[in-house]
């Protein structure tokens, strides 16, 4: 498994992004998948998960509303549609899969909400 994030950038509160995770390795047995983030002197937090299959999905109530995660297995990619950003959204971003196979990690991608 191997995990590539990619989409962040700066923009502006009300702004929208698309954050993409690739994974260019085995797909094998990974049962779900997630973001997650961690802002400047905070803890990594959860942001969205989903299970292989695309059948069930995840959000932290801080998100609810706001982003849409999904996934392409055909690509094998994973997406976070995040609308309506706002500065408290600024963090790193990680992409995340897990299975019987272990827990991976990307090297994350920075989102930065200015207001």
């Amino acid at each position: 498994v191997q995990l590539v994030e990619s989409g962040g950038g700066l923009v502006q509160a009300g702004d929208s992004l698309r954050l993409s995770c690739a994974n260019s390795g085995s797909t094998f047995s990974i049962d779900v998948m997630g973001w997650y983030r961690q802002a400047p002197g905070k803890q990594r937090e959860l942001v969205a998960t989903i299970t292989n299959d695309g059948g069930s999905t995840n959000y932290a109530d801080s998100v609810k509303g706001r982003f849409t995660i999904s996934a392409d297995n055909a690509k094998n990619t994973m997406y976070l549609q995040m609308n309506r950003l706002q500065p408290e959204d600024t963090a790193v971003y990680y992409c995340n899969a897990a299975g019987l196979i272990g827990i991976y990690w990307g090297q994350g991608t920075q989102v930065t909400v200015s207001s």
